[in-house]
């Protein structure tokens, strides 16, 4: 690793390395002949490799705390102390092997010879550890991991030899135990994976795990064939587990493609997702340059838009870009609603998304989760009790039409261009026709949610919600949606709340919290708005948004 690796780290990586292969070497020996001296030279050295193990996590906190290091520099810390972590675990799995084998007492149904081939390959790869580290080797980091398969091939074989024996209904327990200690060769082999993917995760300068690295790999293959020497840069992980990074190249500034990856059925969630909108709306979503899978992950090689999300607009750019952009985004909003209306109603379900999710919210935040309130002979509900309320209201609140929606417009997955005065969308794959007052409440939601404690900014994103109200407001009037200032509360509701999971500063989720019981409070108020008999939604009042967003 070229790693800048402090030689405290160094050092000790290359005497845990040689101690792990002294311990495996002694486990083959033991299995050969459980005695109890030769348990002892494998339990009794369990705290040399915990010691190691220690001295390696210390040095790379002191040296991470010492002096300032860079992105790579950190990484390649952390990557050490991966590797040092699953090599002890691998020791700690030859202690685990020892104790499941006190409790046989027949040993000879072990048949050592079957455990030979599996434990051989786990010391191969341990030998080439610290030589694909200190030579930053990838390939070399890659064959090591690749034993983890040959090691459960060795393993489905144990189990099936040893299951077998089991049906015959004699030393069943001594069999059990044995099993026990097959289980514990096959996680050997999973912790070489992960000593695999820390190299190349230091290598590469980004986290990243086998079955990723194949697709990166391959992806990258579409730049490196047009004599492209590019690199890789982290950008961000969303909170479903995929990784986003730009590819550049190295003798320029600007992003060639965004790499996506992660698990392969939300990676096709978002091919899809925007190959909708190309076929629905043309020229809001980013163009696919590859697509590739493999195994359980996937990858996609996005194109690079240029311009800046709009939290970065609203957040650091004059007020005269933030005017420009929220008109630009109301324009383009207009007309994809306009251009994409279907006659066929598709309700949110504001309430029942709410339901869902509440659960998670009062993990986090269990002092919402409140029961029927009794205040001087007044009996109001707890929250629950207003949910399922609001959820009954809501039946019959069906908006007029559909249109296409973004599914998750947040304010960082919309992109401006102000040379090209353009609005495009990224992230997209919740993509679908439903009521369009899913993505109003929830860019209004993004806004407010943002942890800014600077007044003036505050203040600016007050006038940014209520603008961008008053713009959707018209829009619904004119389309004849009567009942839009009623499901919007409720989808302002539902997102105040489910936001909540995501924050842990008491008094913001408080606020949000607060406000969304005041906006299911106030569509209650509204019911005599709702003719039930009739099916009639008459217009709500308007809803009080500077209120509401008014910290």
């Amino acid at each position: 690793m070229t790693l800048a690796l402090p030689k405290s780290v160094g050092e000790n990586l290359r005497f845990l390395c040689v101690e792990v292969e002294s311990q495996l070497t002694a486990l083959q020996e033991y299995l050969a002949a459980p005695t109890s001296v030769n348990a002892r030279r494998i339990v009794d050295r369990s705290g040399y490799s915990f010691n190691l193990k220690t001295r390696i996590h210390t040095s790379c906190i002191n040296t991470l705390t010492s002096r300032k290091q860079n992105e790579l520099q950190r990484l390649q810390l952390r990557c050490a102390e991966f590797i040092a972590t699953d090599l002890e675990r691998i020791t700690e799995l030859a202690r685990e092997c020892v104790k499941q084998m006190s409790f046989v007492r027949q040993p000879e149904l072990l048949e050592p010879q079957r455990f030979q081939p599996a434990l051989e390959r786990i010391a191969h790869g341990v030998n080439q550890v610290y030589a694909a580290i200190e030579a930053r080797d990838t390939q070399l980091a890659l064959d090591i991991g690749k034993l983890e398969n040959r090691v459960e091939k060795e393993y489905a074989r144990l189990y099936r030899h040893y299951i077998g024996a089991l049906k015959s209904q004699h030393q069943t327990e001594d069999l059990a135990q044995i099993l026990f200690v097959a289980h514990s060769v096959q996680q050997m082999g999973d912790a070489l994976r992960h000593i695999s993917e820390s190299i190349i995760s230091a290598n590469l300068g980004q986290p990243v795990n086998f079955e990723r690295y194949f697709s990166l790999q391959s992806l990258v293959q579409t730049f490196e064939s047009q004599d492209e020497n590019i690199s890789i840069e982290p950008l961000a992980e969303t909170r479903s587990g995929s990784a986003i990074s730009g590819v550049r190249s190295k003798a320029g500034q600007d992003y060639l493609a965004i790499y996506k990856d992660g698990i392969k059925r939300k990676v096709k969630e978002e091919r899809e997702g925007v190959q909708s909108w190309h076929h629905v709306y043309p020229g809001l979503a980013p163009k696919i340059l590859s697509y590739k899978k493999r195994g359980q992950s996937a990858a996609l090689l996005i194109e690079h838009l240029p311009g800046y999300t709009f939290e970065q607009v609203l957040l650091n750019e004059p007020q005269t870009m933030v005017d420009e952009a929220l008109k630009q985004l109301m324009k383009t909003l207009r007309s994809v609603w306009k251009g994409t209306r279907n006659q066929e109603a598709v309700t949110a379900d504001f309430m029942g998304q709410l339901e869902r999710r509440i659960g998670e919210v009062y993990k986090i935040h269990p002092e919402f989760q409140r029961g029927r309130v009794n205040l001087c002979g007044c009996s109001k509900p707890g929250f629950d009790g207003l949910v399922q309320q609001a959820a009954a209201l809501e039946k019959h609140l069906q908006p007029p039409f559909s249109v296409y929606i973004h599914g998750d417009f947040n304010v960082d997955n919309i992109i401006y261009d102000p040379l090209d005065q353009r609005i495009n969308f990224i992230d997209l794959h919740r993509s679908r026709y439903q009521d369009y007052v899913q993505d109003v409440s929830v860019f209004m939601v993004s806004n407010y949610r943002l942890q800014i404690l600077d007044q003036p900014l505050r203040r600016r994103i007050l006038n940014l919600a209520i603008e961008f109200y008053r713009a959707a407001r018209r829009f619904a009037r004119k389309a004849g949606d009567d009942s839009f200032e009623l499901r919007l509360a409720l989808g302002l509701a539902r997102s105040f709340v489910t936001s909540t999971r995501f924050i842990l500063d008491k008094a913001l989720a408080q606020n949000m919290f607060l406000r969304a019981t005041y906006l299911i409070e106030w569509v209650l108020e509204c019911e005599a708005g709702v003719n039930r008999a009739a099916g009639v939604v008459h217009r709500a009042p308007k809803l009080p948004i500077e209120e509401i967003f008014r910290d």
